[in-house]
């Protein structure tokens, strides 16, 4: 059954992320707090996919609509439920009608083998609860926010609510079909990376790129598939394909050492190597305008991990401070590991 609002002296906020960094997420939802001058505290348990924030004096919402990195998606929690009967809708009931309208229904569940296996059981509940929902006036297309539902399990977990406008993905999980042609996996990063960043995997009006590190070629793919002019760099081997289909030129190189010719719109890179090192590559190319924009990732290490990105970060935002007014974004996505993708640029200026 429902159980009371949760936090009545303040808010609670519910963060999914990948299992395993539940404590980089605790840790960069502290770190936002300590900066708002925030009273709250994590609750996070590990492999759990998921952490709860609760704020006891003042409010980290403003902190939703800016992302966090190690979060897949999050909402401000209204109550929980607990031991749920078989008439799960008639008990919760009440709290869709206190909250409502809704513009749309977000069921989700932990990134966990647990979790997965709510699947089936969410399909169903969604095509009992969706036209009640409609019919009662309850779900309507051009409400303010979106209803979110996380299940712990099939009869225990949160509900809340989350402003319409956010880029949220339901349960946080980008979904994205590898066409049969992408020579890896890693080009759905950079889908996923555009979609998260900016909505839209077809934002780019880059026409020229160059990818450092490029072999096999799943990034330069993804750019040359849209039209771009990629100069791929690495001693490594492409895909044939690229080279024969694609506007792809192969230039054997060094990542670290190769220097363009003329600049370029756009450069991408996802080596493996030390996080400060890709950095001070990237921060190279922004400031000497080799490149307009820079989409790269950057490997972790095993721990402190959100202390390393931020760290990170701070110290891109500083280098490129001194040159203009940078725009940085950054998301540990779904296709991702034990890394952070970064956008990088200048602020465009009239």
């Amino acid at each position: 059954m429902p159980s009371d609002f949760i936090n009545n002296e303040g808010e609670t906020l519910l963060a999914l992320c990948r299992p395993g960094f539940e404590n980089d997420l605790a840790a960069e939802f502290s770190f936002h707090a300590g900066e708002r001058m925030v009273a709250g505290y994590p609750q996070a348990s590990s492999g759990s996919g998921y952490v709860l924030w609760h704020s006891q004096q003042g409010s980290l919402v403003p902190v939703l609509s800016q992302g966090l990195i190690f979060a897949r998606t999050q909402f401000l929690v209204s109550a929980g439920f607990e031991d749920l009967s078989d008439d799960r809708i008639g008990e919760l009931w009440p709290l869709f009608e206190a909250l409502a309208p809704f513009s749309e229904l977000y069921l989700e569940y932990p990134d966990t083998n647990e979790g997965r296996e709510l699947q089936r059981f969410l399909r169903g509940f969604r095509k009992a609860l969706e036209p009640r929902l409609r019919k009662a006036g309850l779900l309507r297309k051009k409400a303010g926010q979106r209803l979110h539902l996380f299940f712990s399990d099939s009869r225990n977990g949160w509900l809340g609510s989350s402003d319409a406008d956010l880029p949220l993905v339901e349960a946080g999980v980008l979904r994205l079909k590898l066409p049969a042609e992408a020579p890896s996996r890693s080009a759905l990063k950079v889908e996923e990376a555009l979609i998260r960043f900016f909505g839209s995997a077809d934002v780019l009006a880059a026409k020229t790129a160059v990818d450092l590190g490029a072999a096999p070629g799943g990034w330069t793919w993804q750019l040359a598939r849209r039209g771009i002019r990629v100069q791929a760099v690495d001693h490594g081997k492409l895909a044939p394909r690229l080279l024969n289909e694609f506007p792809v030129e192969h230039i054997p190189g060094d990542a670290f050492t190769w220097r363009p010719r003329s600049g370029v719109d756009l450069v991408v890179c996802d080596v493996v190597d030390k996080p400060a090192r890709t950095l001070q590559l990237m921060e190279k190319w922004l400031v000497q305008g080799w490149a307009q924009a820079a989409l790269f990732n950057l490997k972790l290490p095993m721990k402190r991990r959100f202390h390393e990105a931020q760290t990170l970060l701070e110290r891109l935002a500083t280098g490129l401070g001194r040159h203009g007014d940078p725009v940085i974004r950054a998301a540990q996505l779904y296709y991702d590991r034990e890394e952070i993708t970064v956008w990088a640029s200048f602020a465009e200026t009239d």
